[in-house]
Parts: C-alpha cells; sequence; structure tokens
C-alpha cells in the first residue's frame, strides 16, 4: 500500500493548483509536514542544507504547531473549504507526537473521488530552530504565513496556521 500524500499527488497536480491555499504561490512545495516521521524530516532537511551553497538562504513553511493549541483544525478547514477542493476531517490531534489524523477526500484530474486517511505533522517554533542549527544554520526566522502574501513583516502568532521560516547558513 503506497503512503497516503503519494496517493494524494498521484492523480492531483491540476487539481491541487486550484487549492485555496496554492493561491498567490509560485509553486506550493508542502514537504515536510507530509512525511511519516522525525527522521525522514530531518533527513530532508539535512539533503537539501547539503545542495545550498554558501552562503545560503532557506525558505519554507510548514504547519505552526502554536495553532492547534488554540483552534479546532476542523473549524479551520471548514472556514477555508471552498466546493471543488479538497475537504479534511479531523479524527483527532495528538499532542505528544503532534500529528492531525484525518480523512481528506479530493476529486483527481480525471474527475474520480477519493478518500484518504492522513496524518500531517505540525512543528513548534523551537523544534524548526533546533534542527536548523543542528544542520549549521547561523540565522534563523520565523514568521507568521499569509497564503499570496508572505512578508518579514508577520509576527508568528497562534493565529498562524503555518509558519514560515527563513534560515541563513
Amino acid at each position: 500500500m503506497k503512503p497516503w500524500y503519494e496517493e494524494l499527488f498521484e492523480n492531483y497536480g491540476e487539481q491541487y493548483d486550484k487549492e485555496v491555499f496554492t493561491q498567490g504561490t509560485e509553486g506550493e512545495c508542502n514537504f515536510i509536514e507530509k512525511e511519516l516521521n522525525f527522521e525522514m524530516n530531518f533527513e530532508i532537511l539535512k539533503n537539501v542544507t547539503k545542495s545550498l551553497k554558501s552562503p545560503a538562504k532557506f525558505i519554507f513553511t510548514t504547519l505552526n504547531g502554536l495553532f492547534p493549541l488554540f483552534h479546532s483544525i476542523d473549524d479551520f478547514h471548514e472556514a477555508t473549504a471552498n466546493e471543488e477542493g479538497a475537504h479534511y476531517k479531523s479524527r483527532g490531534f495528538d499532542f505528544m507526537t503532534m500529528r492531525d489524523y484525518n480523512v481528506t477526500t479530493f476529486t483527481d484530474d480525471d474527475g474520480n473521488e477519493h478518500k484518504i486517511e492522513c496524518n500531517e505533522r505540525y512543528y513548534m517554533p523551537s523544534e524548526i530552530i533546533w534542527l536548523l542549527k543542528s544542520l549549521g544554520y547561523k540565522k534563523i526566522d520565523i514568521f507568521g504565513a499569509k497564503l499570496g502574501a508572505f512578508s518579514r513583516e508577520d509576527r508568528l502568532t497562534t493565529e498562524d496556521y503555518e509558519m514560515l521560516v527563513v534560515a541563513e547558513k
């Protein structure tokens, strides 16, 4: 059986680009919260770091672990859903692993409906800082990520579903 994130993107590229959270972005690149475990995520960060020349900036977004401490993930998905896009129904948030377990329903590029069980990892800002410092990044800034309007002026808060990370090595 394929991991859920491979099944999701097998035939979903065109529809994915129409999702509300990809609007206003040059190219959505969700990798860190989609992998299955912490070790895999660290390997991804390590490989990205190796591929960068020094000096370099590494800029990415990831799910903000502060958000589910103060908000319902289901309420957030209901408020941001559109008729044509994917729909998410949380089966519970595990505060020990910082994972949301959910059922995602979506229509692929051929018009076929799918329902898959997913889990997404949320990160605390301190975890991201620790991971990046352990890889040799010297300056790490974390901001609130406003879809399509990323800015270093946006201080990260519990209201931000995602965080914008800017790290320099």
